[in-house]
C-alpha cells in the first residue's frame, strides 16, 4: 500500500517543500522564501497551508509525517538552534509551531543527518546497517549510521565530521577553531586552494585567472579541471588528499560498510573522486582494507534534500 509523508529542506534563502511517496519519488513540490520571513510562526503557517494544498492537489488523504531538514535543526528538541542564516533568531521550537496548524508527526535534524537517512531509506544505502555520509557544499556536514541507526548522540550534535581539525593551526573555520576539514574539502575551501594555488604561480593565464575572485566558485575550479586546467587539477589533488584522509580516520570509529559522497563539489567527478580514494587508501588502517567502499549518492540531486527530509519520519 502506497503511503506518503512531507519533506521539508529549510535554506537561509528558500525552503522546498514536497510530497514524498513510500516508493522514494518526489510527486510535487513547493517553494517559498525563507528570507523574507522574520516571524517563525507566520513562516510556519504558511508552510502548513503548502502541505494542505500539496494533499488536496494530489489527493492524499493522511501523511505519515513531516520530516525538516533545518540548519542546526535538533533531533530530540525539535528545535532550530541559534541558526546563523535564519533572520529569526535564538531557539525556535519547530516542533511546537507546527502543532499549532497539523496533528502530523514532526521529525526534526540536521541537513546532512537527512542526507544520511536519505540515503539509507531511498537512496544507495539501503540493506546496509553501517555507514557514513559526507555532505560537500558550502560547508561540510556529515551523518552517521550505525547499526541501522542514525546517531545524535548525548545533545543531537553527534556527527559533525566538517569540524574535525585536519591541519592544526589551518584555515580560520566559521566555528571560530582553525583547520576544520570543512576549510579544506567545500565549496568554499576549493576556491580558498585555487586562489592560494594561483598566487604561488603569478605566470598563470588559464581561464580560472579571467574570472573575477569574487565569482570563483568550486563549480568554475571543476569544469577547469576536467577541461585539463593543470592549476584545477592540483586543487582536486590536494582536496582529495584531504578529504581522503579525513574519510580514512572517520572509519576508525565507527567501521562503515560503505563512505557516501553528496554536495556540488563531487559533481566534479573522477577528478576529485581519483584523488579521494588514493588517499583513503593510503591513510586507511590495514584492519579495514577491502572492507570499506566509497560511493557517491543515488538520491537525485534536485530531490536528495526533500527525500531526506521526508526520509526522518522513518527515523
Amino acid at each position: 500500500m502506497m503511503t506518503y509523508s512531507i519533506g521539508i529542506d529549510i535554506g537561509g534563502t528558500n525552503t522546498d517543500i514536497g510530497l514524498v511517496s513510500s516508493e522514494g519519488r518526489c510527486l510535487a513540490r513547493k517553494n517559498l522564501q525563507t528570507a523574507k520571513y522574520f516571524d517563525a510562526e507566520l513562516y510556519v503557517k504558511d508552510i502548513c497551508l503548502m502541505i494542505e494544498e500539496l494533499k488536496k492537489d494530489n489527493d492524499v488523504k493522511e501523511i505519515d509525517g513531516i520530516g525538516i531538514a533545518a540548519p542546526l535543526g535538533n533531533y530530540y528538541t525539535g528545535c532550530i538552534e541559534n541558526a546563523t542564516n535564519l533572520n529569526f533568531k535564538g531557539i525556535i521550537n519547530l516542533r511546537l509551531l507546527f502543532a499549532k496548524y497539523t496533528e502530523s508527526p514532526i521529525t526534526v535534524s540536521n541537513d546532512a543527518n537527512a542526507a544520511a537517512y536519505g540515503e539509507l531509506v531511498y537512496g544507495g544505502a539501503r540493506g546496509m546497517k553501517n555507514f557514513i555520509m559526507f555532505t560537500l557544499g558550502t560547508g561540510v556536514g556529515s551523518g552517521i549510521v550505525i547499526d541501522g541507526k542514525l546517531v545524535h548522540g548525548k545533545t543531537g550534535s553527534a556527527g559533525e565530521l566538517g569540524h574535525v581539525i585536519l591541519i592544526p593551526g589551518g584555515r580560520k573555520c566559521g566555528c571560530g577553531r582553525c583547520g576544520c576539514l570543512e576549510t579544506y574539502a567545500s565549496g568554499t575551501g576549493i576556491k580558498a586552494t585555487m586562489l592560494e594555488v594561483m598566487s604561488q604561480h603569478p605566470e598563470y593565464r588559464g581561464v580560472l585567472a579571467q574570472i573575477p575572485r569574487a565569482e570563483l566558485t568550486s563549480k568554475s575550479v571543476g569544469d577547469a579541471a576536467n577541461a585539463g586546467d593543470p592549476l584545477a587539477i592540483e586543487v582536486f589533488e590536494k582536496t582529495g588528499e584531504w578529504l581522503g584522509l579525513a574519510m580514512a580516520n572517520a572509519v576508525a570509529f565507527s567501521s562503515p560498510e560503505a563512505v557516501f559522497l553528496m554536495g556540488g563539489p563531487v559533481k566534479a567527478g573522477e577528478v576529485l573522486l581519483r584523488p579521494t580514494r588514493a588517499s583513503f587508501q593510503k591513510n586507511l588502517c590495514f584492519v579495514y582494507d577491502g572492507s570499506v567502499g566509497i560511493k557517491v549518492s543515488e538520491l537525485p540531486h534536485n530531490d536528495a534534500a526533500i527525500l531526506g527530509a521526508a526520509a526522518l519520519t522513518k527515523a
